[in-house]
């Protein structure tokens, strides 16, 4: 029986394929729901998207309306409280599935997400009573009022004050919030104070009760059909049975909320992704130039093929990880925790890996709405063709959930976090890696029959020299690695290559099991030049990490391992970009 990875122990672990959950591996209930989604989108979104941008009025509440009716908004909520109770990789389709709705998926998952699930994970039972039936049909729409004009990134400097009344019955809200999605129609609001300027607290506010205010629609580059406001209390009565969580520790509310935040947003981008590349392979089929398609020239060909690599790659990692965070969450059920705190400890132990897909997730987005409207060429630049709303749309994601600058901060901190307090044990392993650094290197070349050998090789090396990167920067830096963010970024992005590498590896091997090699030609094309890649630029971000704090000998001895532990061999990048591409482009889509 296997033992359930820990968050972050995958650097200092091998993964079994058997392990691992693919989405070829969805259900029949699951591709039933995916479909349902789908349509959904595909009727009800897609034809308004117009509408919806242009923020004609009570549209979008209708459509969350639609997707109440049909079970869309229930999804996480137990029955209980009048939702579906659906399993955490079911919920990633969901998302994943919305992320095609443009900025109306932001509306649908600000609602399902950091609007409900705050009431659910910490609300007492009399709030979970109240507002959850009405949040799971869609009755009640919600909101998350964190940031303020002076606090973004810094949220727990928020200046919005609570006092409680004289007669010790209500708290007394003034202040303001700004960039606060649904603002527009919400009738709940999650929101944070301070209490007696240093009580960080969270508390559940109606749009009925006096003194709270909107401002106008702000008009935004991308996410227009997202209703986007600034949220003013004056002397805002909050009755005292409205305060959400323990007072004072409503940055656990913030902080956990975020972290499965970020898992969505990475699953939902993921959905963006796929629908982009779909529509750039249509139009590249489409385009004639020179009197053939577009589509069949190798520049476009090299476009189509990495988008697709770095879509698969990311989609592999994103489910291998909502996977732990579902195993997570039963193992803890079965332990006897109540729900909320299943879903809590789950978030909290794989919080390293969200943070991680949060980045790979939306600059994979990124990449592939910049490559399609390169692919459109002039159409692209038109507000007539699917690029441009797709290209400004893209933006925000590496700004919400945590700008990816700070998710790639929390993501080496909260590994050394981790270690320090006993959770995974880095310090052997790293320990090991000096000697071998000592060692002679082994040139000897292996005869396993493993088709995968010298990938595998590679993602253990690659790990290695993480190990070898971090650990030098911990001991030489001690406490000022802290203010050292470009080297905390430059590990980041090597964890990042790593994870995403093995999951799409972990990936290829069960499916090959599953369906046989040679119906996985495709897929191990994919994994080959992803890796390749990924190893050039470990071996970057690495050098760049080394040679900001090492010096001399030392200096030389760590880029000299360095050199050792990202060595791979070549592959023809060309010819398999090319083997990919084509059987997109015979396909007329992404349907891998």
């Amino acid at each position: 029986m296997s033992t359930l990875l820990k968050g972050g122990e995958f650097i200092i672990k091998e993964s079994d394929s058997k392990d691992v959950f693919i989405p070829e591996e969805f259900s029949e209930e699951q591709l039933m729901f995916r479909d349902m989604v789908k349509d959904f989108v595909a009727t009800e979104i897609t034809p308004n998207l117009d509408r919806l941008d242009k923020m004609e009025e009570g549209l979008a509440v209708e459509k969350l309306h639609k997707a109440g009716a049909l079970g869309l908004l229930s999804t996480a909520i137990p029955e209980q409280y009048g939702g579906s109770a659906m399993d955490f990789n079911t919920n990633s389709i969901l998302v994943e599935q919305m992320g095609a709705a443009h900025g109306f998926s932001v509306t649908l998952g600000a609602h399902i997400g950091i609007g409900t699930l705050p009431i659910l994970y910490f609300g007492t039972e009399e709030q979970k009573q109240k507002y959850l039936p009405k949040l799971a049909t869609g009755e009640l729409k919600a909101s998350y009022c964190l940031t303020e004009p002076g606090s973004g990134s810094d949220a727990l400097s928020a200046k919005t004050k609570a006092i409680m009344n004289e007669a010790g019955t209500h708290y007394v809200l003034n202040g303001q919030k700004m960039w606060i999605t649904n603002a527009g129609f919400a009738d709940v609001f999650i929101v944070f104070a301070q209490i007696d300027g240093d009580k960080f607290t969270g508390f559940i506010v109606e749009r009925t009760m006096p003194g709270l205010t909107v401002g106008a629609e702000e008009q935004k580059m991308g996410i227009k059909a997202s209703s986007t406001r600034q949220v003013f209390f004056e002397n805002v009565n909050v009755p005292k049975e409205n305060v959400l969580g323990e007072i004072g520790k409503g940055h656990k509310i913030a902080f956990n909320i975020l972290n499965i935040g970020r898992y969505k947003l990475a699953a939902g981008v993921l959905g963006g992704s796929k629908m982009a590349l779909d529509a750039a392979i249509k139009y590249a089929n489409e385009r004639i130039q020179f009197k053939k398609p577009i589509a069949s020239f190798g520049a476009i060909k090299h476009k189509i093929a990495e988008m697709a690599i770095r879509i698969w790659a990311a989609e592999s990692a994103i489910y291998r990880t909502s996977d732990l965070i579902d195993k997570k969450e039963k193992e803890l059920h079965a332990a006897g925790k109540a729900t909320h705190e299943c879903l809590l400890g789950a978030a909290e132990e794989y919080a390293i890996e969200c943070a991680m897909l949060k980045v790979i997730g939306s600059e994979t987005l990124d990449y592939v709405v910049d490559e399609m409207l390169q692919i459109y060429g002039g159409m692209g630049f038109s507000e007539e063709a699917p690029a441009a709303r797709a290209y400004r749309d893209s933006r925000i994601n590496r700004i919400f959930e945590g700008t990816n600058e700070i998710n790639r901060l929390l993501t080496l901190d909260m590994l050394i976090k981790k270690a320090m307090k006993g959770q995974l044990d880095i310090l052997t392993p790293a320990m090991s890696i000096q000697k071998e650094l000592m060692s002679i290197p082994d040139f000897s070349t292996s005869e396993s029959e493993d088709i995968f050998y010298s990938e595998k090789k590679a993602i253990s090396n690659a790990k290695k020299g993480l190990l070898m990167v971090a650990g030098g920067a911990v001991q030489k830096l001690m406490m000022e690695l802290e203010s050292e963010q470009e080297i905390l970024m430059n590990a980041a992005d090597v964890m990042n290559d790593i994870y995403v590498a093995e999951s799409a590896l972990l990936r290829v091997e069960k499916l090959i099991s599953m369906k046989g090699e040679a119906a996985c030609e495709i897929q191990i094309a994919m994994l080959r030049v992803f890796l390749s890649d990924a190893m050039e630029r470990i071996n970057i971000n690495g050098k760049h990490a080394i040679t900001s704090f090492a010096e001399g000998d030392e200096l030389r001895m760590m880029l000299m391992g360095l050199k050792r532990f990202t060595k791979h061999e070549a592959v023809n990048a060309k010819v398999l970009r090319r083997q990919i591409a084509d059987k997109l482009i015979n396909d007329n889509g992404y349907l891998l």
